[in-house]
C-alpha cells in the first residue's frame, strides 16, 4: 500500500480543489491510501475507507514569511503532512502551498542527502519528441553556485534514469548560446564541471543548450538556477495559455470558422491536450530524505490530481532509494567539486 500525505490547506483553492482530487486518485489507485491533512471544518465531510483525516490548527498562507511558516505556524497542515513522510506514516507528501516555506519546512523536517548542499525543484515542460524534457532548479534556488548546478544534473539524472528507465539520460546546461565562451563565470565553471563528470562517466552531458532546446527536447534534463527556471516555466505556461485563447477566438469569430472548429475538433482537443500544463504538474523536490512534491498553487482538481500520480509513481517505483544509490555514486565526483569551489 502506497501511502501520500496531502497538504489540504495549501494552494489558491485550498480544500475545494484538492479533497475532489483526493476522492478522484482513491478511486484510480486500490492499492494507495492517502493521510489528508488540514482544519477540522474543512475536512469533516470527507470520508473514504482508505483515507485517514489528520487534523490541525494553523494554515500557511502563500503571502507568509519563511520565518511565520518555519518558527511560528508549528501545527500547519503543511509541515504536519511534511512530519508523516519523516515519521514513516506516509511515503510521500504533496503540497500546492507556498513555494518558499515548502521548501524550507522540508529541508528542516527531512534534511538534505549527503553530498547535496540544496535541494532543487525539477518539473516537466513538454516538448516536440512528443514527451517531456525536465528542467531544475524551477525556483527554490535563485542564486546558485556552480557546484550546486552540478548537484542539480546528478539529481535530476537520477529522477529521469528512475521515471523513465534510461539509465544516462541526456544532460543540458542552459545558457544563452552552444559555444563554450557564452555565459557568465558561474555558467562557465559548471560546464566545466560538467564536461569532467562526462570524462569520468557520471553525466551524460551534451553542452549548453538554449531556451528553445527545452521545447526541442534536445537533452532530456536542463540545468539551470531557480530563478531563470521559474521565468523559462512561468513564460511557458502564459504563452501556451495565449496560444489557446488566440485559437478559441478566431473559431468563434463566425458562423463559418465555428462550422471549422467543429470539424476540426478532434485535432484541436489533440492539440489542446498536449499544450495543457495540468498534465505537467507535479514537481519533485529533490536533494531530500524524504518525497515531497509542489503543486502549482492555482490547480484546479485535474491538475493537482496529476501531482498526487506524480507521487504515488515516485513512492511506488522507490525513487528515493534509486537517487541515494545515484548521488553516492557520485560522491566522489562532487567532492572534488565542493574542494575546489
Amino acid at each position: 500500500m502506497i501511502t501520500i500525505a496531502v497538504d489540504c490547506m495549501g494552494g489558491d483553492h485550498g480544500p475545494e480543489v484538492t479533497l475532489p482530487a483526493c476522492r478522484e486518485f482513491l478511486d484510480r489507485h486500490p492499492d494507495a491510501a492517502l493521510v489528508l491533512v488540514g482544519l477540522a471544518d474543512a475536512l469533516k465531510s470527507f470520508s473514504h475507507p482508505r483515507a485517514t483525516v489528520v487534523v490541525t490548527t494553523e494554515v500557511v498562507t502563500m503571502d507568509d514569511a519563511l520565518e511565520v511558516a518555519l518558527r511560528k505556524k508549528k501545527d500547519s497542515s503543511m509541515r504536519v503532512a511534511i512530519q508523516q513522510v519523516k515519521d514513516g506514516a506516509a511515503q510521500a507528501a504533496v503540497s500546492a502551498g507556498n513555494t518558499g516555506a515548502l521548501m524550507a519546512i522540508s529541508r528542516y523536517i527531512l534534511k538534505t542527502l549527503d553530498g547535496i548542499e540544496r535541494p532543487a525543484i525539477a518539473g516537466q515542460i513538454p516538448n516536440a519528441k512528443g514527451g517531456a524534457t525536465t528542467v531544475l532548479d524551477l525556483g527554490a534556488n535563485v542564486d546558485c553556485s556552480a557546484e550546486h548546478l552540478l548537484q542539480f544534473a546528478v539529481m535530476g539524472s537520477a529522477l529521469v534514469s528512475v521515471l523513465s528507465g534510461d539509465e544516462s539520460p541526456s544532460v543540458g546546461l542552459l545558457n544563452i548560446g552552444e559555444e563554450v565562451i557564452k555565459g557568465n563565470e558561474v555558467i562557465k565553471k559548471a560546464g566545466e564541471l560538467l564536461r569532467t563528470a562526462a570524462k569520468t562517466g557520471d553525466l551524460n552531458f551534451v553542452g549548453n543548450v538554449e531556451g528553445n532546446d527545452i521545447f526541442k527536447g534536445t537533452a532530456a534534463i536542463v540545468v539551470c538556477d531557480g530563478f531563470v527556471g521559474n521565468v523559462a516555466l512561468k513564460t511557458s505556461e502564459g504563452l501556451a495559455s495565449m496560444f489557446g485563447t488566440f485559437l478559441k477566438a478566431e473559431f468563434s469569430r463566425n458562423i463559418l470558422t465555428k462550422m471549422a472548429a467543429i470539424a476540426a475538433y478532434s485535432v484541436l482537443n489533440a492539440f489542446k491536450s498536449r499544450f495543457d500544463h495540468r498534465r505537467y504538474n507535479g514537481a519533485a523536490l529533490l536533494g531530500l530524505r524524504g518525497l515531497v512534491f509542489k503543486s502549482h498553487g492555482s490547480a484546479d482538481s485535474l491538475s493537482f490530481g496529476n501531482a498526487l500520480n506524480r507521487a504515488y509513481d515516485a513512492a511506488r517505483n522507490n525513487l528515493l532509494d534509486r537517487v541515494q544509490v545515484r548521488i553516492a555514486k557520485a560522491a566522489p565526483l562532487l567532492a572534488v567539486a565542493e574542494a575546489e569551489a
